[in-house]
């Protein structure tokens, strides 16, 4: 009896590994995680390329855009651009990252000099370049003006806040009320090696550092500039892609 269960038990384990072999090897393109070969293929397409350098030079320009109607002085850019491989299905806790063949991002920091003695009239044309119609600083008086106002006001006793932000886009600044130096704005991480069209690191230039920008101006402002999504293909092959 006890010999005839075994064999029972045995049987239905041997039935359940075929069942779940069988539809393993049944699955699917959208079930199964994007090869390298394939993720290097997509990536590196001609729709990706063009996206790519449609999307870098449009963030580009608002790194310059705000070197050219302020007064801040831009001294080091850093582009990190990332392609991921989509995984296989995610059947507990999916996050989306099986939803796609591959997907690139791409993000802009830019770094600025400037003096820290006249923080009122740098953000205050930051603000004035924001008020012009058409203007790609999105920051304005109209909403970020409390900014100015808290610098003019000597005699404030609130916090220092050092950052303006909206989807995509970020300036900060080094405090000018409160110098500790655990509140400066960082180092960019190091580059690693280039391996495109998955990832691709540029610094520029090269030898620039955020403490060279604090010693000649006083004060660094960075602006992150991000494309969470430039370029994806996905599982069904649906593309989308910035242009």
């Amino acid at each position: 009896m006890t010999r005839s269960r075994a064999s029972a038990r045995g049987t239905a384990a041997a039935a359940l590994a075929v069942a779940l072999a069988l539809a393993l090897s049944s699955c699917g393109a959208a079930d199964r995680a994007t090869s390298p070969s394939q993720a290097r293929k997509l990536a590196g397409s001609a729709e990706a390329v063009r996206a790519r350098q449609a999307t870098e030079s449009r963030l580009r320009d608002v790194a310059r855009a705000y070197a050219d109607r302020t007064s801040l002085a831009l001294g080091l850019l850093v582009v990190r651009d990332a392609c991921l491989a989509g995984k296989a299905k995610q059947w507990i806790e999916p996050n989306g990252e099986d939803a796609y063949q591959v997907r690139c991002a791409l993000k802009v920091t830019a770094y600025y000099g400037a003096d820290p003695d006249r923080i009122v009239p740098v953000l205050d044309g930051v603000l004035s370049a924001g008020d012009r119609t058409g203007s790609v600083v999105p920051f304005t008086h109209g909403v970020q003006g409390a900014f100015v106002a808290y610098y003019r006001d000597r005699g404030s006793r609130d916090p220092e806040i050092t950052q303006m932000s909206v989807p995509d886009h970020t300036l900060s600044w080094d405090p000018v009320r409160d110098r500790r130096s655990g509140l400066m704005i960082k180092e960019p991480e190091r580059c690693p090696a280039d391996d495109p069209p998955m990832d691709r690191c540029a610094r520029e230039p090269g030898t620039k550092t955020v403490a060279a920008l604090r010693e000649r101006y006083g004060m660094v402002f960075a602006l992150e500039l991000t494309s969470p999504q430039y370029y994806e293909v996905s599982k069904d092959g649906r593309v989308s892609a910035d242009r």
